[in-house]
């Protein structure tokens, strides 16, 4: 084999290592995209999964709040990370893709680009990317949350807080988690009881939440709530029942979930309109 044979070879496996950067997408294409790695680019997304806010019960003082902060940032005004945190299933994801939409129908262009927690390292080449665009992002990343080993979380503070170059102007970051701190709390409580310096070691793990500047909690709905959310439901799909029977049957299908929430009452919903006949 020639000498140049060999440095044709060595050039292209040096290539498939360290992969050219990846070109900027046509973002005219689609309001919503999904980062994906390997190689590194930005798919777009034709229909969102999504309801309407309108839709979203019991959520209002988090509603009204991530609206308002998102439409400042649509404008160009500055806006605070967000960290919606709190009981599974009461609409922390759908919130967020719903106030995109509403900002949207309001005539703001914003694009929303979804980040699995998985590909985290490499967030720093999707912030390249989106730089030099001429959009604002709302980045996303649902169900945000680390263990032990994990060290994806020092990958994430670059959008937080930024490095030297900081997070870009047009880009602002959104994470939906059901801890407070996106660390277990045995894990905090075991670095108190084990560290040489305790403190240090728990505000190196905790540090990452206090670096969003807007904190919104979910908690579980009562049963008036979780009603009002299968009645709006109903009403929204033109869904035709009385109010003893929707009763009877949601209180009796959250008792053999063993719980109440807002994925729970779209799931019953999903169940009553199954068997009325009525598509989705």
């Amino acid at each position: 084999m020639s000498d140049g044979d060999t440095l044709t070879r060595i050039a292209a496996a040096l290539e498939r290592i360290s992969p050219p950067a990846a070109a900027a997408p046509d973002f005219a294409a689609a309001d919503a995209f999904v980062w994906h790695v390997s190689p590194d680019r930005l798919a777009p997304v034709g229909a969102v999964n999504r309801v309407d806010l309108d839709l979203l019960l019991g959520i209002n003082r988090a509603r009204d709040t991530l609206l308002e902060n998102t439409l400042r940032f649509a404008r160009g005004l500055q806006a605070n990370n967000a960290l919606l945190w709190g009981a599974r299933g009461m609409g922390k994801s759908s919130l967020v893709k719903a106030v995109h939409a509403e900002v949207l129908r309001q005539g703001h262009a914003l694009k929303i680009v979804e980040v699995q927690r998985e590909d985290l390292p490499s967030i720093g080449r999707l912030l390249t990317l989106l730089r030099g665009a001429d959009a604002r992002f709302l980045l996303f990343c649902d169900d945000l949350s680390f263990s032990h080993d994990d060290q994806h979380y020092k990958s994430l503070k670059a959008v937080l807080d930024g490095g030297i170059e900081g997070r870009p102007d047009n880009v602002v970051f959104y994470a939906t988690s059901n801890r407070r701190h996106l660390m277990p709390r045995d894990m905090i409580e075991n670095e108190r009881g084990s560290a040489i310096n305790p403190s240090e070691a728990v505000e190196e793990k905790v540090s990452l939440s206090d670096r969003f500047g807007l904190w919104l909690g979910f908690h579980p709905c009562d049963q008036d709530e979780y009603l009002a959310m299968i009645r709006g439901y109903c009403d929204a799909h033109g869904l035709q029942i009385d109010d003893a029977t929707l009763r009877a049957e949601a209180i009796e299908w959250q008792a053999t979930r063993g719980s109440r929430s807002g994925r729970v009452a779209w799931q019953y919903f999903t169940d009553l309109a199954g068997r009325r006949g009525i598509t989705l």
